[in-house]
């Protein structure tokens, strides 16, 4: 299966910076309170000094949104979004180990993950680009919207849309849950020196995933030059 970003997307986000990571043999039983203990640390320390709308990182994905027509403050990224739950409660909520790894991980290096239950999407294209306005999106409570037209989404090779607004809402039919044993995780950046971020963040979730055996992340950073990440095979959708 192969990752992209349309030629589109990247044309009206020139300062876009992503990186992938693909991992098998997840589970839900790991424990990784710890880890999420010490990356969400991170993240408090930081909103002590500033709140999240004054974080870089947050400030060039709002620029983002604006660029699409969309409103910052009432859509905000999935970072964001995070953030100001962390702030406001102290704690982010659990629902998996490797979503709540991710999640931890996003807050503390201020930029949105996405992570995808491998075998939920249809292959052999998942790429990043425009709605069309056909594509089916699933709520977490199972019900069907459609991205409108030219609105930026995760769109498999079924029409599904995988995502809301790019980096603000996931969607139910892809999430990770028990059964999941494949992930694909993506970090998306637009401020200055995101190229540089994205690559820790790759960096640090392989190392944490990579220390649950039997995990095997694989990862690799998406450039203009080298703009598609080939994982794992199509998909066996339920």
């Amino acid at each position: 299966m192969i990752l992209r970003h349309a030629k589109e997307v990247r044309a009206a986000h020139p300062d876009l910076a992503a990186g992938a990571l693909h991992a098998t043999g997840v589970d839900g039983t790991a424990d990784v309170e710890a880890r999420v203990a010490e990356y969400t640390s991170r993240a408090l320390a930081r909103l002590a000094d500033d709140p999240e709308s004054r974080f870089p990182e947050v400030l060039a994905w709002r620029r983002a949104f604006a660029r699409t027509g969309l409103r910052p403050t009432q859509y905000r990224c999935a970072s964001e979004s995070l953030l100001r739950r962390l702030r406001k409660e102290g704690s982010l909520p659990r629902i998996h180990p490797v979503v709540d790894l991710c999640n931890a991980v996003s807050v503390a290096y201020a930029v949105p993950i996405a992570v995808l239950d491998v075998d939920r999407i249809t292959g052999p294209l998942l790429e990043v680009r425009p709605a069309r306005g056909d594509e089916e999106y699933t709520t977490f409570d199972g019900r069907t919207e459609h991205p409108a037209p030219g609105e930026v989404t995760y769109a498999d090779s079924a029409g599904r849309a995988h995502a809301r607004r790019w980096t603000n809402r996931q969607s139910g039919h892809s999430a990770v849950r028990d059964g999941t044993r494949r992930v694909l995780v993506v970090a998306e950046a637009m401020h200055e020196g995101g190229a540089d971020t994205v690559a820790r963040v790759l960096e640090t979730l392989a190392k944490e995933l990579g220390a649950r055996r039997p995990v095997t992340p694989v990862t690799a950073l998406l450039t203009d030059a080298a703009p598609e990440f080939t994982f794992g095979d199509a998909a066996r959708v339920p």
